[in-house]
């Protein structure tokens, strides 16, 4: 039985879903193929994100002989053959390239990917390579001078993945649209969130559900929940994921990170998006540990972008770490809290505009009108020199709006701050 995901491959450019930070109607990639100027890349991304599917899109669109191979399970030799045949066509009567499309080009070792260079260097083939590992880890230096682009495939929005899973419910011709399915519009989405951004997932799953379901029976969020193997009781209420999110940030700020794992154990089984639980992770490393321990974002930024990469289920893992690390080290609101003040000020009250010596000085005419004159360069000074920055009225108020904590290294920040300002007591006295 051909599953369902094979048969809904789109074969025309305009019914291609996802990737549209690159393919869009009048981007270069779009008019590279409907110029028939598109030249050899490589796809690079998950699972059941179009990369085949493209890659034949492109194929179909270029009018041109296509060869399409797994590196898995081709050899040197049968490689060969395929490459002489490509010659033949390109010089002999037909003169046209082939497009040779090799999915998983980063399980060939070097010898084999090298047997591509001649025909590349020649024209003889067009080459689309797709692989799901890092291509400049993976793939040869060589192979990667000579293709125009790596294009970067991004896991599939929920709403890009609905988009197909109805246009599969009311296809006469390769989907579903003769058999009349019912379903609720919220299992359907659910669907969606739980495929994980894998196209693939939600079809052959949606093929599962309909080949299976009774005569009398709608497709449900219950139905959904039996095809994936998942708890569905996180979907019942459209809230629940946001309590479990209000649930995880506040754990984390209260420096409990066994409640806090609980919590992302909760939205993961629920089946909440990466995306959506990273998201509130990179707020919550800003908002409530801050200045405490600064390279908190940082870290957090890495794990989130790992999870991004690995995908699930191991994306759980990258998740955990940025948790349990943001729950056990120290906290303070206190960056966001000065903005906050900051905020309040600029939008409450008429604040005197920016000194003069501060304005910006490169453009002619600025020292007629005074732009800059008697601004001291810190590094001048050895890094620090007593100096106005703040609005003449606000200067007179004293006013301050960064109100350092004693935790973790906002500690040192706060002494350091507080040694500057003796400095500039001492030098107003004089």
């Amino acid at each position: 039985m051909i599953p369902l995901s094979t048969k809904m491959r789109p074969s025309r450019i305009q019914d291609f879903v996802g990737q549209t930070h690159f393919m869009y109607e009048g981007s270069l990639f779009y008019n590279s193929i409907k110029n028939g100027t598109f030249d050899s890349a490589i796809f690079f991304g998950p699972p059941g994100t179009g990369k085949t599917t493209l890659a034949r899109i492109i194929a179909g669109e270029l009018d041109s002989s296509f060869v399409e191979i797994n590196a898995s399970t081709t050899g040197t030799k049968e490689l060969k053959t395929i490459l002489e045949n490509a010659a033949t066509r390109f010089y002999g009567l037909q003169r046209e390239s082939t497009c040779l499309y090799v999915d998983e080009v980063h399980r060939w070792n070097k010898l084999q990917q090298d047997s591509l260079l001649k025909a590349l260097e020649e024209g003889v083939i067009v080459f689309i390579g797709s692989t799901t590992e890092n291509p400049y880890f993976s793939v040869n230096n060589a192979i990667l001078s000579r293709v125009r682009n790596i294009y970067e495939f991004k896991r599939l929005s929920s709403g890009e993945i609905l988009t197909i899973l109805k246009r599969t419910l009311t296809d006469d011709e390769k989907g579903f649209g003769g058999l009349d399915i019912g379903y609720d519009e919220n299992a359907l989405g659910m669907l969606a969130e739980m495929s994980g951004g894998d196209c693939r997932v939600a079809l052959d799953t949606l093929g599962f559900i309909v080949d299976n379901i009774s005569e009398e029976k709608t497709i449900d969020k219950s139905i959904v929940g039996e095809a994936m193997q998942r708890q569905t009781t996180f979907y019942d209420r459209e809230e629940d994921r946001y309590d479990l999110l209000s649930a995880l940030q506040k754990s984390v700020r209260g420096s409990d990170p066994h409640a806090a794992v609980h919590y992302l154990a909760r939205l993961l089984e629920g089946g909440a998006d990466i995306v959506m639980i990273g998201r509130r992770l990179l707020v919550m490393a800003s908002e409530d540990i801050g200045m405490a321990y600064p390279s908190a974002i940082s870290i957090v930024t890495s794990c989130v972008r790992a999870a991004q990469m690995v995908g699930m289920p191991e994306a759980r893992i990258n998740l955990a770490q940025a948790v349990v690390l943001m729950a056990s080290c120290p906290k303070s609101n206190a960056a966001n809290e000065a903005l906050n003040r900051a905020i309040d000020d600029v939008r409450n009250r008429k604040i005197d505009d920016v000194p003069d010596h501060l304005k910006d000085a490169h453009y002619e005419g600025a020292e007629k009108l005074g732009r800059g004159t008697g601004y001291k360069y810190p590094h001048d000074y050895g890094g620090y020199v007593t100096q106005q920055y703040l609005p003449d009225d606000l200067y007179r108020e004293g006013k301050k709006y960064y109100e350092p904590t004693e935790n973790g290294s906002e500690g040192s920040f706060k002494k350091y701050l507080e040694a500057l300002e003796r400095i500039d007591e001492e030098n107003n006295k004089g």
